[in-house]
């Protein structure tokens, strides 16, 4: 059930959606082993209460800061203990009523909100207390750090994939990846959930997390082979990116390289060994899905291109042209690249680049290729680097 009770800035800003019948059953599949009749399940986010129905024997508990959501899943639900209160304050075992002893397990789909990003920026907030040692700029994150807190034995939720692939967000986890180990993940399109189907789809990981002392690194993460239906899994130790190839980010300069910068492009009578060329700064593929690549003027959003590397941005702007080819699940990750399959191929990048960008001409020593057999040489090449995966 949708939670319409909702309005849609409330709904943004307390990560309250809808979860689809077949997620929230495949969850209690992979929990299913794992139920004990003296086992505590608890879902501190709970909405409706779609995840509290399938606990056996378990000592179950539902927490939902709404209170008419908590009103609903009371009706909705038997033999569960529900409280309309903020998790993510004063949490510890004793708020809920669950002994120290108990064997704990979390399911459900927390919030996410990323205040830091830029989508429906404009309308986002928080306005609940939040412990100060689970704060994070990103609610999921914080949520998960509540799971560490109550010491869960076993974790069973959905949350963005980008918080364990991008190293930036994997380090803000830190006291929970200590503690936790992911034994399983299965991989869903944000395209799955009704109030996500406008927007460019990401990839969501239905993950199973064990409390383990020895916790997980980022190698680690690195290596693991998420789950995908009908293919033999995604691993992101399958690839080589970008990064290691270009800046990726503007280096910080000052307001008067600006003005540098801009008086250069404007003027006509400049020289070339002055022509400075400008590239969009890079985030991940969903990024570059949105964002311009090559641009013919400075700003505090471009890298100054280092022209020994112009190839290279030559051929992430050809790779956003064929970003159609891939499916949902690398949505976070960086441009993907395989170099010695690349230097195969360049021609055939920069003359796509080039026939796009006809002010680039003059930087690339090469005669540009036919259009036909440019394109036939550019769906060899991706063919070839995404594999089983290409769509």
């Amino acid at each position: 059930m949708s939670q319409t009770h909702l309005a849609y800035e409330n709904r943004v800003n307390w990560g309250s959606y809808y979860t689809p019948p077949e997620i929230v059953g495949t969850a209690w599949e992979i929990l299913a082993p794992y139920l004990r009749s003296e086992t505590t399940v608890i879902d501190s986010a709970c909405g409706y209460g779609d995840f509290l129905k399938n606990c056996g024997q378990s000592i179950t508990i539902g927490c939902d800061i709404d209170e008419t959501a908590i009103g609903v899943a009371r009706e909705n639900s038997d033999n569960v203990r529900f409280f309309q209160a903020n998790a993510l304050h004063d949490v510890s075992r004793t708020k809920f009523g669950i002994p120290e002893q108990s064997y704990l397990i979390v399911v459900g789909n927390p919030p996410y909100n990323d205040k830091t990003s830029l989508i429906r920026q404009s309308i986002k907030s928080v306005d609940f207390d939040i412990d100060e040692d689970i704060t994070s700029r990103d609610l999921g994150i914080s949520f998960l750090r509540s799971y560490n807190k109550l010491e869960a034995d076993l974790i069973c939720v959905l949350h963005p994939l980008s918080y364990l692939i991008k190293p930036t967000n994997f380090r803000l986890l830190k006291d929970f990846t200590a503690n936790y180990r992911l034994i399983d993940g299965l991989l869903i399109s944000s395209w799955e959930f009704p109030e996500s189907t406008k927007h460019t789809p990401f990839p969501i990981v239905l993950a199973l997390y064990e409390r383990d002392t020895q916790g997980m690194t980022y190698d680690f993460i690195r290596s693991f082979r998420f789950r995908i239906d009908g293919k033999n899994g995604f691993c992101l130790g399958d690839f080589d990116y970008i990064a290691g190839y270009v800046d990726k980010y503007p280096k910080k300069r000052s307001t008067s390289d600006y003005t540098l910068f801009s008086s250069v492009v404007e003027d006509p009578h400049h020289s070339e060994k002055d022509d400075p060329l400008f590239f969009w700064t890079l985030r991940d593929i969903n990024a570059l899905k949105r964002n311009r690549t090559f641009v013919e003027s400075y700003s505090a959003n471009t890298i100054v291109i280092d022209k020994r590397k112009l190839d290279y941005y030559a051929y992430i702007d050809v790779f956003k042209r064929n970003l159609h080819r891939l499916p949902f699940y690398f949505g976070n990750c960086d441009v993907l690249i395989d170099d010695e399959l690349f230097k195969q191929y360049k021609s055939a990048f920069i003359s796509d680049t080039v026939r796009h960008h006809p002010f680039l001409k003059k930087h690339f020593q090469i005669k540009p290729m036919e259009k036909h057999q440019t394109a036939s040489r550019l769906d060899t090449y991706f063919k070839l680097l995404f594999g089983e995966h290409h769509l």
